[in-house]
């Protein structure tokens, strides 16, 4: 759109003297142009228009910190605009003395260089005060820092794992104890990245399929780790952000003061999917979040599953066809060609041929972690997505695998 304005502006800035058209045909012409260039700007301002402030969210041309829904996050931005402003104030007084001595006392204007080695006086000034301004502003600061810290006697422990590219959640501790589920980005919106021209949407890339559930005006304690590299739990509106390490166990935590949907993202750059790792937390009322957790028990009873039964190859197929879209298909792509450095599993010799070596892949993962390993994932998940890729696309080899070889591949 972009090269096509500036093609038809460029006669605007022609010179008359190549002109080879009467000025009649000229006038008409411009005038033509100006109306397709102010279509243009009509349009591209409804598109932006379309675009709105994402409630929990980023918001349209955002310039200041996100709206905070808690204590920390208020004291948070408390601190950063007194911060800014004891710099502004600092680099203002500095810069204003250097600026005021340079052209008051500038040689042109008749002034002579002072000859003298070093001031006492001037040397305690510029040591003291800057030490007294940074001994307040730690002092400040150090209350809320303390306070992000105290992670005792929290409602709620929550365990935060980061995985290339997703997060898993389980309920260590409160109300839901033992729910367990993994959040991954919507595939909808993985498929409007993919296009290239994703539609201007509010909460683009900031969609999952399955949100945190937490309850307002509860302290609720985050327990961060990682299964393969270093990624970064942030939610701006809560005022938390904390690495999740691998091999290693952090912790912070929130207290939401009102309902609503708040987000956030990995702020670690943990891979080529860094971007797709978004974080959705629904923040609800005690009575919703009790009716969530008699829900998810329930959804987590009727989903369990004996890994010594023996499914049908349709059945193992069907529920293949689940865990694909909600964690391969992002990477792989629903037809299975892949994409770029992406295996494509449609007509993989590896994938028709012997289900050993596929399992071991999904197990441990390949190309140093270019695949990663999905030991989250039960043994019936990953014996029905086996079973699934056996069997799609062109894949048509009637081999399936039972859960119980995964059971033995895990030992």
């Amino acid at each position: 759109m972009t090269m096509k304005t500036k093609t038809s502006l460029w006669p605007l800035f022609e010179p008359v003297s190549v002109c080879v058209k009467s000025g009649a045909q000229r006038l008409s012409q411009r005038v033509s142009q100006l109306a397709l260039v102010a279509g243009v700007a009509m349009t591209s301002g409804a598109a932006l228009a379309a675009v709105q402030d994402l409630p929990g969210g980023p918001a349209v041309n955002q310039l200041d910190l996100h709206v905070p829904v808690t204590k920390i996050g208020e004291q948070q931005v408390w601190l950063h605009n007194f911060m800014l402003i004891v710099c502004v104030v600092i680099f203002v007084a500095v810069f204003g003395v250097m600026f005021y001595s340079i052209l008051k006392h500038r040689k042109s204007v008749g002034h002579k260089a002072a000859n003298f080695h070093e001031s006492v006086a001037v040397e305690i000034a510029w040591t003291v005060v800057p030490l007294l301004i940074v001994i307040a502003m730690g002092a400040m600061a150090t209350r809320t820092v303390v306070a992000m810290k105290d992670t005792s006697n929290a409602d709620l422990t929550i365990k935060a794992t980061g995985y290339q590219w997703k997060w898993g959640y389980d309920y260590l501790k409160g109300e839901g104890e033992g729910i367990g589920f993994l959040s991954t980005l919507d595939v909808t919106h993985r498929e409007m990245s993919n296009s290239g021209k994703p539609p201007t949407i509010d909460n683009y890339l900031l969609k999952v399929d399955n949100p945190l559930v937490v309850p307002v005006n509860q302290k609720i304690r985050i327990v961060t780790t990682a299964n393969d590299v270093i990624h970064a739990w942030m939610v701006p509106s809560l005022g938390v952000k904390q690495d999740a390490i691998p091999g290693f166990v952090r912790d912070t935590w929130f207290r939401a003061e009102k309902t609503g949907d708040f987000y956030g993202q990995c702020a670690e750059l943990c891979g080529k999917e860094h971007a797709y790792m978004p974080i959705h937390v629904k923040v609800v009322s005690q009575a919703d979040y009790a009716l969530w957790v008699d829900g998810k028990m329930k959804e987590m009873a009727a989903a369990a599953d004996d890994p010594a039964k023996v499914w049908t190859l349709d059945d193992l197929v069907a529920r293949g066809e689940k865990v694909y879209n909600a964690n391969c298909a992002a990477c792989h792509r629903a037809d299975g060609k892949g994409a770029g450095p992406i295996k494509a599993l449609d007509g993989s010799a590896l994938v028709t041929g012997d289900p050993a070596a596929q399992i071991a892949i999904l197990l441990n993962g390949a190309a140093n972690g270019a695949m990663p390993a999905w030991k989250q994932l039960s043994d019936t998940e990953l014996a029905a997505v086996i079973t699934y890729t056996k069997n799609s696309w062109s894949n048509k080899t009637g081999k399936l695998v039972q859960p119980a070889e995964l059971v033995a591949a895990r030992k």
